[in-house]
């Protein structure tokens, strides 16, 4: 206990390399630990609610996130000037950047996620198959890069069609194209690696068999720097539209607890093989009692709240703590679950529109409460919602002791809940929770797009 009290080193001030309803939640965990907040914003932000609840701020430059939000160099000198210790990155942005995660390091700084060598290997994709195969995970059967058509054609005949190109250094969704037959792959891949260099910076992409109506589970991993990894148990995420989730619920509904074991020892081996700390989501796809890795994503998960309502946890806490070279609050058998929750996302756009984004001012706000509801936002009105970053502006969380009772909730505070102002995807989840397929949890990855079709 001495070493650890040693090492450990207690974060006083926080940058979040971030905004909206995750800057928010992540200024709370830091004054909840007692650590100071900083928060950063473009033009467009000026005004927002981050801003407000951090306790130092600093502009980073104009509106387009590549110039203020994804400038590297902008964000480590206000790091500088504010006296921030750490910087923690929230998820999108330059959450999953190596070389963001190295500069923060390399400045003197601790970045609140794992090393940028656990970041690099598991941002590449064929690398991070390499990993999960070394360490006894199941792969969906696929190829190593291709870089031409006749290899990508090679790849599709040892893996079997329906195939998807796969952007290596890909994530999120982007980067990748489905092909039935040899003709479709010859016309998808080179618009596969034309939209992987663009969104990633690199054209490298590989080919994997195409698994239709699975599902899409996930488990929550924490790991400090003393060796200990832990899951929190997995979370449903297969009702998704172009591979986008809309929708998540803990625990995943009719998983047998023989599938939950496997899988959830699958990505504690996983965290163990890569030397991975902080708090990580390993993804797999699921086929009847078969699962097979997707990815894994190395930072804090929008759906985190679901975990959170049903083991008690807070996740972002444990992020902290870890960053400051404490060990993990919890043990493995100290993690339980209790209850069910859901999560719907709120995003700024018309489901009635082929999901168009949305953004404008925010004229009314009327936000639910009740037993079990959480609704992480960054909203207030007045607030002016911009056109230049992603749509997500609230999730709406529900938990009960059953999940018929968390459905409930969630039916409940969807009509409680009002946005004047906005047109947002919350009259779509209110469908959606009438749906038999929904209620009964007997939906694919495929399911909400034959849904909206």
């Amino acid at each position: 206990m001495d070493a650890m009290s040693v090492a450990a080193k207690p974060l006083r001030k926080v940058l979040i390399a971030n905004r909206g309803e995750i800057a928010v939640r992540v200024i709370r965990a830091c004054h909840v630990l007692g650590a100071e907040a900083v928060a950063v914003y473009s033009e467009a932000d000026a005004d927002a609610a981050h801003v407000r609840k951090a306790d130092d701020s600093r502009l980073i430059g104009p509106p387009q996130a590549a110039k203020s939000y994804l400038d590297i160099d902008t964000l480590i000198a206000a790091a500088k000037d504010t006296g921030a210790d750490a910087v923690h990155p929230g998820y999108g942005f330059l959450s999953e950047n190596a070389e963001f995660a190295r500069a923060v390091t390399s400045a003197g700084l601790t970045f609140v996620g794992p090393s940028a060598s656990a970041i690099a290997a598991m941002g590449d994709k064929a690398r991070a198959r390499t990993l999960a195969k070394d360490a006894g995970v199941p792969l969906v059967p696929g190829s190593g890069l291709v870089g031409t058509v006749d290899e990508a054609i090679a790849a599709a005949w040892r893996v079997g069609y329906p195939v998807l190109v796969k952007a290596a250094a890909g994530g999120g969704g982007r980067g990748i194209r489905p092909a039935g037959d040899e003709a479709e792959l010859r016309s998808v891949l080179p618009v596969a690696q034309r939209e992987a260099a663009a969104s990633f910076g690199s054209d490298a992409v590989y080919v994997e068999r195409s698994i239709s109506r699975a599902r899409h589970i996930e488990v929550q991993v924490l790991a400090d720097s003393f060796g200990d990894v832990v899951h929190c148990y997995e979370r449903e995420c297969s009702l998704q539209r172009r591979r986008q989730k809309l929708f998540e619920e803990a625990p995943a509904p009719d998983l047998s607890p023989d599938l939950r074991g496997r899988m959830t020892a699958a990505a504690v081996r996983l965290a163990r093989q890569v030397g991975y700390t902080g708090a990580g989501t390993v993804e797999f796809l699921v086929d009847g009692d078969d699962f097979y890795f997707m990815e894994m994503n190395t930072r804090i998960q929008v759906e985190h709240p679901v975990t959170e309502l049903v083991t008690g946890l807070d996740l972002v806490a444990e992020q902290l703590r870890v960053a400051s070279g404490l060990p993990l609050s919890v043990r493995q058998e100290d993690i339980g679950l209790r209850g069910h929750a859901v999560e719907c996302r709120i995003n700024a756009e018309d489901p009635d529109k082929k999901f168009m984004p949305r953004p404008g001012t925010v004229t009314t706000l009327e936000l639910p409460g009740g037993p079990g509801v959480r609704i992480d936002h960054a909203l207030t009105p007045g607030a002016t919602i911009p056109p230049f970053y992603d749509s997500l502006i609230a999730k709406l969380c529900a938990w009960g002791s059953s999940r018929p009772q968390a459905l409930a909730r969630a039916g409940q505070a969807l009509a409680e809940l009002e946005i004047g102002g906005l047109t947002t995807t919350a009259s779509l989840h209110r469908r959606l929770l009438d749906v038999p397929d929904v209620r009964s949890g007997t939906y694919h990855t495929s399911w909400l797009e034959e849904f909206l079709a």
